[in-house]
């Protein structure tokens, strides 16, 4: 869905495929008829976006067969899908029965990391609407924090590699594609205060900039006065991730294990900066009972009961509720549907098509309110 903002730019609204186990061509093609397409249908869209995620093995045959491309192509001409989005932060095996700490894996020291890119940024440049100003990829905050002793400087040289190929790419196909460092809780770079000031000593600001993702930002205690620091710095927010994070606010906690699963990785933070890595490996005999946790799990985002919701609102008045908008890619992203507790976890693909087109809605819903114009 495309909204116009007051400042007379196209804001792009999107759901993230990262969600679905597809690992080949076939499966993710399969995917955008399955969910995507339905979806669309549901919410009664003329035109739907799709985050796609693409597994490395398959952005290479997409980035060197035309007539794999074509497929692809097809597939999202025929469901009215648009992509103006890639997720390049899990390289592949997204949904496996265990991911945790393997999705930070290659990172930004690895040159299969740098590969993976370019390759997205080659499929993108294909996939974009004839009338997209721009295209974004959102990748990893360099990697996980034990990797980077010495900080993000290490990683320097395959960053500015892949904003030279950014630069040549965009010669060619006369509009740009950029990178968005995602900050997370662990990485070397797991607030967006801390991705700003690295991206910035990068100095390539044409290329790469950062990917605000609300549940990261939440469950970190930060709050949308990042942006302030973004304008400061002269970073842009080349994309956002509409997400929800967990909030822990009772005494009783014992229901948290209700949430510790063993596929993803679910960071703790306690409000006085505190944390763990894991909520499957937390005994809580650290924390404090008193004070406020928030948990690195994508909750949806219709769904108020412990959630930060109020502060992904105030997020996304942040984003694009001034004068003029900070980021033109909305990406939702709830890719722990499969793991959700209880009842919470759809049973059927009509039942998670039902949650996406529900969080999709809300989303909707929310920039309307902020006076911004849906384009039908």
């Amino acid at each position: 869905m495309r909204f116009r903002h007051p400042d007379g730019s196209t804001v792009h609204l999107s759901y993230c495929t990262n969600m679905h186990p597809a690992e080949d061509l076939v499966g993710i093609i399969a995917q955008l008829h399955t969910f995507a397409g339905p979806v669309r249908r549901l919410l009664g869209w003329p035109l739907l976006g799709v985050g796609l995620w693409l597994p490395a093995p398959v952005a290479r045959l997409l980035a060197s067969d035309a007539r794999a491309l074509g497929l692809l192509r097809s597939a999202l001409r025929e469901e009215q899908l648009e992509v103006v989005t890639l997720n390049g932060f899990p390289y592949r095996a997204f949904q496996a029965e265990v991911v945790k700490g393997a999705v930070y894996r290659p990172d930004w020291l690895e040159p299969e990391r740098l590969e993976y890119t370019v390759d997205l940024a080659r499929v993108l440049h294909r996939l974009l609407p004839e009338d997209a100003v721009e295209g974004s990829i959102s990748t990893l905050p360099f990697g996980w924090r034990t990797r980077f002793p010495e900080g993000t400087a290490s990683a320097d040289e395959p960053m500015h590699q892949v904003a030279d190929e950014l630069q040549a790419l965009a010669r060619d196909f006369g509009r740009p594609v950029r990178l968005a460092v995602e900050p997370e809780p662990g990485c070397v770079v797991e607030t967006m205060d801390a991705g700003v000031r690295a991206v910035s000593r990068l100095a390539v600001p044409e290329w790469i900039g950062m990917c605000l993702d609300a549940c990261h930002l939440a469950t970190q205690f930060e709050d949308e006065g990042v942006l302030d620091l973004c304008d400061a710095e002269k970073v842009s927010v080349f994309k956002a991730q509409v997400s929800n994070a967990l909030r822990v606010n009772e005494s009783d906690r014992s229901w948290l294990k209700d949430f510790a699963e063993p596929r993803f990785m679910h960071q703790i933070r306690q409000r006085d900066g505190y944390g763990e890595d894991d909520l499957t490996e937390h005994t809580g005999e650290s924390f404090d009972p008193q004070q406020e946790w928030r948990v690195h799990y994508h909750l949806p985002l219709d769904q108020t009961e412990r959630t930060t919701q109020p502060e992904l609102r105030s997020t996304l008045r942040a984003l694009v509720g001034g004068p003029s908008a900070r980021t033109h890619h909305l990406d939702v992203e709830t890719y722990t549907w499969s793991v959700l507790p209880g009842a919470d976890r759809p049973q059927s693909a009509q039942a998670l098509t039902k949650g996406i087109a529900g969080e999709l809605n809300w989303t909707a819903d929310r920039l309307t309110e902020l006076g911004l114009e849906p384009l039908r």
